[in-house]
């Protein structure tokens, strides 16, 4: 009897197997050949319209890559990613004329991204490139980053902020330059630009940008006066007052031109201010016209 029922449990084991392992709708018993494809392996690309909370870097590797939603604390948002020519060997050095080209493709979409100049608020615009490691694996992007920064005068530093900078600049923001208040740093005349409200009396106002040619950075006294033409220009339509002879004794004008090592790669944006350097007021003087910034006589 120990026998019989032994030999009835192992068929009953066997028929379990041969059910278990026995063909079905759909399936053809072959385990290896019923898995989708995976993609190739390549060269990751970073995302636009999300922020960074790290400060921006110049190489990008997929490690330190971690987005975030910029509703969270962050530094640094990517505006747009554009790409190099997929044949180009090496990464752009700097002053070359693919990083010149990649900065201008950058300062186009981030000026449409805020919604006016980026330079008419206390932003920086940076590109990011592949790591060398990502460069050999393919990479070819270029990552366009605006990073609001604690002023738009020397001694910037990142801010932390939480919210995107999508039409930032298309309505009033604290971020948007206006009326300053200029001291004397003692270098040449230079003057230091502090922001204040302009129902508070001050004798400077940011006005606009003009853009400089493309040409090697001014390495003489001389060579700056084209930018000081340019920022009179950019006075003459905010205040809304004739560009002749005759501007020079109605305002004078400060500019900030971009430093060396931003104009290499490609930065030519100037940021102009009007300088009273006679009086002070207590309101903006955008189209205030002659009456508003008169030829001074004396």
């Amino acid at each position: 009897m120990r026998r019989a029922m032994t030999t009835l449990c192992a068929a009953m084991a066997v028929a379990v197997v041969l059910v278990g392992c026995g063909a079905s709708t759909g399936l053809d018993g072959d385990l290896t050949d019923d898995w989708a494809a995976l993609a190739p392996a390549g060269p990751f690309t970073p995302a636009a319209g999300v922020c960074q909370v790290a400060d921006f870097t110049e190489a990008v590797t997929l490690a330190a890559y971690a987005p975030v939603d910029c509703a969270a604390a962050h530094r640094v948002e990517t505006v747009h990613v554009g790409a190099f020519p997929a044949e180009r060997a090496a990464p752009p050095a700097g002053g070359s004329t693919e990083l010149r080209g990649a900065f201008a493709d950058c300062d186009t979409k981030a000026t449409g991204y805020v919604g006016d100049d980026w330079r008419a608020g206390r932003l920086r615009l940076a590109v990011a490139l592949p790591s060398k490691p990502g460069w050999a694996s393919g990479a070819r992007w270029y990552r366009c980053d605006l990073i609001e920064v604690s002023t738009a005068e020397v001694g910037a530093v990142p801010v932390t902020r939480t919210g995107s900078l999508r039409d930032a600049l298309k309505v009033a923001s604290p971020l948007r330059l206006g009326c300053q208040r200029t001291g004397s740093a003692g270098r040449r005349g230079a003057q230091v630009l502090t922001p204040v409200g302009c129902a508070t009396r001050h004798d400077a106002e940011f006005v606009g940008v003009w853009k400089a040619p493309d040409r090697p950075y001014p390495a003489r006294d001389a060579d700056w006066a084209p930018f000081y033409t340019g920022c009179r220009s950019a006075l003459a339509r905010y205040v809304g007052v004739p560009d002749d002879d005759d501007l020079r004794y109605r305002s004078g004008v400060v500019i900030r031109p971009p430093g060396a090592g931003r104009w290499g790669v490609g930065d030519r944006g100037v940021r102009c201010y009007l300088w009273l350097s006679d009086r002070s007021v207590t309101a903006s003087l955008k189209g205030a016209g002659p009456a508003g910034v008169p030829v001074r006589t004396k």
